[in-house]
């Protein structure tokens, strides 16, 4: 089972930036796409940003393109979410996944990754 565990979430003003990593518990890490997905107060969970396995794909939502940068370290077993020019519709509990490469580029469906980190909260202040 592979353990994924979040940080670098907070409170910032509109305009600010946040670096949240996530790191894993495998020894396979490069052997997974990897995804950041969020969820906003009475919203669903929706798709950020997304990266292959190895870091050669990104995807983005329309919402976050331009802003938010997604990248791994495979030494590391870590996979970070830049966020810059943040505003206050950023805010959620963003969540990192984990979904085994099996030839297909990376998803944005929440259902296709079978590994998920527990949160870390983003509040952006106007």
């Amino acid at each position: 089972q592979v353990q994924l565990v979040e940080s670098g979430g907070g409170l910032v003003q509109a305009g600010d930036s946040l670096k949240l990593s996530c790191v894993a518990s495998t020894r396979t890490f490069s052997a997974y796409n990897l995804g950041w997905f969020r969820q906003a107060p009475g919203k669903d969970r929706e798709f950020v940003a997304a990266l292959s396995w190895n870091g050669g794909n990104t995807y983005y939502s329309d919402s976050v393109r331009g802003r938010f940068t997604i990248s791994r370290d495979n030494a590391k077993n870590t996979v970070f979410l830049l966020l810059n020019s943040l505003q206050p519709e950023d805010t959620a509990v963003y969540y990192c996944a984990a979904a085994r490469y099996t030839g297909l580029p990376p998803s944005r469906f929440a259902y296709d990754y079978d590994h998920w980190g527990q949160g870390t909260q983003v509040t952006v202040s106007s």
